[in-house]
Order: structure tokens, then sequence, then C-alpha cells
């Protein structure tokens, strides 16, 4: 689906650091040839295995990124808020999608048709500084992951995530205990027992399916302070 000039695509792509550096004629062909795609809560917005035909990013809601192994087991790895764009390391290798992307409530992407990518890749120098970012960023999470997930305990697996949203500018969090703990590789249960206790420290306040965060700065010192 093409999105209408008028849109607030036009809006995001302004926001974005290299869509400035563009010629007039440019801008307008990228704002004509942006993609839209919608799906509630829980709903697939990607399907792992499909090709690769556009960057994504998160207009509006949240998304979140996930495998499901032979056994039925889902691993969430990432979770996207929106104004972020998400994939671009695939993006680049082409091929397929090798992950699902699934809706954690009523979502829009938005979409840089690959063609469109692959033209800016090659000509224009602000759009790769802002891969190059972007890229690195990725790279950080991928460790602070691997971190998490072998060495620190569950309370500082989800503390960790809790301060990723809140470095997003997010301190009212819309997003299911299970989904949570997907995201942190930790049960529903581990994650509830967790959070009950981060909440009963004043550090956080539960509502059904949010967690507010009131000091991020305690979730900040417990991961710090691992010895």
């Amino acid at each position: 689906m093409t999105l209408d000039a008028r849109s607030p695509a036009r809006v995001f792509l302004s926001q974005q650091p290299w869509f400035a550096s563009l010629d007039g004629g440019m801008r307008q062909t990228l704002i004509d040839a942006m993609l839209m795609q919608r799906a509630g809560r829980g709903e697939l917005l990607i399907r792992r295995g499909t090709p690769v035909d556009a960057w994504w990013a998160v207009l509006s809601g949240m998304a979140k990124l996930q495998t499901e192994g032979p056994d039925g087991r889902v691993s969430a790895f990432l979770g996207v808020l929106a104004g972020d764009w998400f994939g671009e390391g695939t993006v680049l290798n082409g091929g397929l999608w090798r992950y699902d992307v699934v809706a954690l409530r009523d979502t829009t992407l938005i979409g840089l048709p690959l063609p469109h990518f692959q033209t800016l890749y090659r000509t224009s120098l602000p759009f790769n500084h802002h891969l190059i970012q972007r890229l690195n960023l990725r790279l950080g999470q991928a460790m602070t992951a691997i971190e998490v997930g072998r060495l620190r305990s569950p309370e500082e697996r989800v503390a960790q995530y809790l301060t990723m949203f809140c470095g997003s500018g997010v301190r009212k969090i819309t997003l299911s205990q299970e989904d949570l703990g997907h995201l942190a590789g930790l049960s529903r249960q581990t994650t509830n027992r967790v959070l009950k206790a981060f909440e009963a420290n004043g550090w956080i306040s539960l509502e059904f399916s949010r967690v507010d965060v009131l000091q991020p700065e305690a979730l900040e010192t417990l991961l710090n302070d691992r010895g």
C-alpha cells in the first residue's frame, strides 16, 4: 500500500538525519514510494522466510523480533519501539527474513522499498553514515543480549530490558509479562516474581499489560553494582 504524501510518513521521513541531505525530487520520490503495513496485537507483521522487500520501521505501536525452535519454544531477542528501524543487516544481505516480526500492540510499519534503499546505499553518504550507526547499535545490543543470557541473574535481565526502553524515552511500557519474559529469556512466572519485587521496592508500578518505571536510576544501579 503506497502512502499519501499528506500522511504521517512525511513527518517520519523529515525526522530522519539523512533525509534533508537529499534533493527535493528524491525526497518526494521516497514519500510517494513508502509502504505501510498494519497488524493487531499478537499478529504477524513479517513472516520468517519471506523475501526482503523493504527496510522497515515502526511508525506507531511496538513490535518484537522472534524465532521459534523445533520444539515450539519462542525466543524474542529485540523489542522495537515507534520511530525505530530494524533489520538493516538483513536488508543489506538480501534474500529472506530470518525471523518473525510480531505486533506487541496495534502496530503500523513504514517501509523504504528495497530498490530505493539500494539507491541510497550506493549514492548517499549521510544515509550510509546512518546505517553504520544503526549497525553499531545492533552490535552493542547483541553483545548485551549475550551477556544477559550467560552471566546475569533474572533480576538483572529484566532490569536490562526495562532500562533499554527508558533509554529510548519510554517509561510507561505497554508490554505483557509473557512478552517481557521472552525478551529477557525467562518464564512468565520468573518475570512476574522479579517485577513484583521491583514493585515492592518502589522502582516500578504494575498495571494490566503495562509496566511504569518510576525509578530508572535504581534499575541502573542494580546493573552497575554487579560484582
